[in-house]
């Protein structure tokens, strides 16, 4: 089972569960209670075992489907229902150096070896705050490159959505864009390389925890250029070097999500040193048991 978040004209936003390709709408399901992405983690973790579940079962029996996922995963046309990202107020946050091939690519962009390595062997892991809502956009809609970058790669990774309590809901799929040359040219560069405008993806659904076992799951990007595959890489979250657990509880630690929270834990897949994205780039990312995000990439000037 998956959720999803849809425009629906003209109703607006909608939130759906997705079952066998159909998406059922869940924001009122309820008479007198509309249910946004929000309200929803809010009340899951107030659920006993398995309440979420059969909350929603229990008002798919009553609905009939609104709309297709294959409607939705689209580029929008004029009044066209489509996939909006899996956020509405949450914040999303996102974990470093915990693949070993993202140690080489920090201490290759810095120039300085040691300091990543000690960051993946270390008992607290990187986490830093990655996007607010409004820089995070759509599935089909595009991701930017910084103006005063000249050398910046997009970032596939598992992503995770927990409730307001910190309990795992499910997975998406996120695409951490990032300026490398500005990271590395001293590391307090960091908030600049990761948070602008247009530099998050998230989507195109969440699959829920009793629906994927994210460990056994491939991670897939290729990046089109001009119609031709420009790179193409896979990993899987089983090279993990922390747990998922392990970096859910140093994000929750001292901290608190009202509304819920998204975080990214890393990437595995990273192009080479002489790759750059540019203005008109593809950048697609397929998890098996999530699906695939997929992102033009624009450069303003």
């Amino acid at each position: 089972m998956q959720l999803c978040r849809y425009y629906m004209p003209p109703l607006g936003t909608r939130v759906g569960v997705i079952v066998d390709g159909d998406v059922y709408d869940l924001t009122e399901a309820e008479p007198g209670r509309p249910r946004t992405l929000s309200s929803l983690l809010g009340r899951i973790s107030g659920f006993p075992p398995g309440g979420f579940v059969k909350w929603v079962q229990e008002r798919l029996e009553e609905s009939i489907p609104t709309v297709t996922l294959a409607e939705l995963d689209r580029y929008p046309g004029h009044r066209d229902p489509f996939l909006e990202a899996p956020i509405d107020q949450q914040e999303v946050w996102a974990a470093g150096v915990t693949y070993q091939r993202s140690v080489e690519a920090r201490e290759a962009e810095s120039g300085q070896s040691g300091i990543y390595d000690r960051v993946y062997l270390a008992a607290r892991p990187e986490l830093f705050f990655k996007a607010n809502p409004h820089h995070v956009v759509d599935p089909h809609f595009p991701i930017r490159i910084r103006q005063d970058s000249r050398w910046s790669v997009p970032e596939p990774e598992l992503a995770l959505l927990m409730d307001a309590r910190g309990t795992l809901v499910g997975y998406t799929i996120g695409n951490d864009v990032s300026a490398r040359d500005i990271e590395g040219e001293n590391p307090l560069y960091l908030p600049q390389a990761k948070v602008y405008n247009q530099c998050c993806a998230l989507g195109p659904v969440v699959t829920l925890t009793d629906d994927l076992d994210p460990l056994t799951a491939r991670i897939q990007m290729q990046i089109e250029r001009e119609g031709q595959v420009a790179f193409e890489g896979e990993t899987s979250p089983g090279r993990l070097k922390r747990t998922l657990a392990e970096l859910m509880d140093y994000l929750w630690r001292e901290n608190e999500f009202p509304t819920g929270v998204v975080l990214l834990t890393g990437t595995g897949i990273v192009p080479p040193d002489d790759f750059t994205l540019q203005d008109g780039d593809v950048v697609s990312i397929h998890i098996e048991g999530i699906g695939t995000l997929r992102n033009p990439v624009v450069q303003r000037r």
